[in-house]
């Protein structure tokens, strides 16, 4: 019984470390930038395939970001997600390199 109470205590503990961390909402969500655009799906295709680079050149320069604020919402960030998953490998990148066994 003692178990289950430090168990559900972490459980709690853990969900509102979590919720704690979530952001908040995108103000500058279906704005347009200096320029005038929003960015849309195949700019967040675009920006997911070069974060890996733009995460680097951030470090160094305050004035670069990785993700595109001036967005349109969940295309954007579905674009972002795919470009990030084709760089990273994706989710079966791992599965046609594993060992086969033979059947016997």
């Amino acid at each position: 019984m003692r178990w289950n109470k430090i168990v559900v205590g972490i459980l709690v503990l853990s969900a509102l470390v979590l919720a704690a961390c979530a952001p908040g909402p995108n103000t500058m969500k279906d704005k347009p930038s200096e320029e005038g655009k929003v960015a849309g799906f195949w700019t967040g295709l675009w920006h997911g395939v070069a974060s890996p680079v733009m995460f680097i050149i951030s470090l160094f320069n305050k004035s670069i970001g990785i993700y595109e604020v001036h967005n349109n919402g969940g295309w954007y960030t579905f674009g972002f997600l795919m470009g990030a998953s084709i760089i990273f490998g994706g989710s079966g990148g791992g599965a046609g390199r594993g060992s086969r066994r033979k059947s016997d």
